[in-house]
């Protein structure tokens, strides 16, 4: 995966007390963006927020998800020991230096285009005795994809701690993101003739607190083993371009007060439906194949 570095001194996009904006956002390179993702598939940028803000959203993730786990479907599983959660944006602290910070703009519009949407908001959550996942995609492949070999949406993940090897890193086989055959079960999940290729390309991703990334979420990847006694929390953030139709999964919330506070650049990047008050999200994007350990 290609790391980028901030080129100032401060952490753009944190939040006032943490970290200090620079006076000039720094500027990203768009080749280089849609070189990654459209060849490994997934690019990060290192130090993108200060530990503090991350520490912060790890707060909001453990209350969230002892929540989601109190209620009747609350938390979506994804294997063994493996969770999946969607939340609302004003649930978690700094959603707007999230969205907001100057890298995860720079990629949406380089991949997606300038009229790009935030369509998704959760966490995943390994804990200690995760399986290893089969490898899979985390929906089949759109036409614009396998027959315009265009990417159109995206997936942002940041971790909430330091990631070991005994933790269950994230495992991505570079470059198969474009992988289509008739073979993949739902579209979804290939075969296992086909693992060896995906272990062959695969590599562990073991970011640290403040780290972020962009991948295409149909590049074949795979939650692996939690062998430690910690869990290991992860944020996501989904975008799609005009033409995808992931936020038919989701189920962006803000309640009224909420939307009055976010800045208009802000609100035109997100697709959403305002409430009176929040309500519990029917999470919808279940991937059954996930609930069973690989074998």
């Amino acid at each position: 995966m290609r790391y980028e570095t901030q080129d100032t001194d401060t952490t753009p996009g944190a939040p006032e007390g943490l970290a200090s904006a620079p006076e000039v956002a720094p500027k990203y390179d768009t080749a280089a963006i849609m070189g990654g993702l459209y060849g490994d598939g997934i690019i990060g940028l290192k130090g993108a927020f200060s530990r503090e803000w991350v520490q912060q959203v790890g707060e909001d993730i453990h209350t969230l998800f002892q929540e989601a786990r109190a209620r009747p479907n609350g938390a979506l599983g994804r294997g063994p020991n493996r969770y999946y959660v969607e939340i609302q944006p004003e649930r978690l602290r700094g959603f707007v230096e999230l969205v907001s910070h100057p890298w995860v703009v720079a990629v949406c519009e380089a991949v997606l285009g300038p009229e790009y949407k935030i369509v998704e908001l959760g966490f995943d959550v390994p804990g200690p005795g995760a399986m290893n996942q089969p490898w899979h995609r985390d929906f089949p492949s759109p036409e614009e994809t396998r027959v315009g070999r265009r990417l159109n949406s995206l997936a942002f993940n940041l971790t909430t701690v330091d990631v070991t090897e005994d933790m269950g890193p994230f495992e991505i086989a570079v470059g198969t993101q474009w992988d289509h055959s008739p073979s993949f079960d739902k579209g979804m999940f290939p075969p296992k003739s086909l693992y060896p290729r995906y272990v062959e390309r695969a590599q562990r991703k073991m970011p640290k607190m403040g780290d972020i990334s962009a991948r295409s979420a149909l590049t074949i990847h795979r939650g692996t083993a939690n062998q430690s006694d910690k869990s290991r929390p992860v944020l996501v953030l989904g975008a799609d371009a005009p033409d995808a139709r992931n936020a038919e999964r989701h189920d962006l919330q803000l309640s009224r007060r909420f939307h009055d506070t976010l800045p208009p650049e802000v609100l035109r990047h997100l697709t959403y439906r305002v409430v009176d008050s929040l309500e519990d999200i029917v999470q919808a994007h279940t991937i059954e194949g996930l609930v069973k350990a690989d074998a």
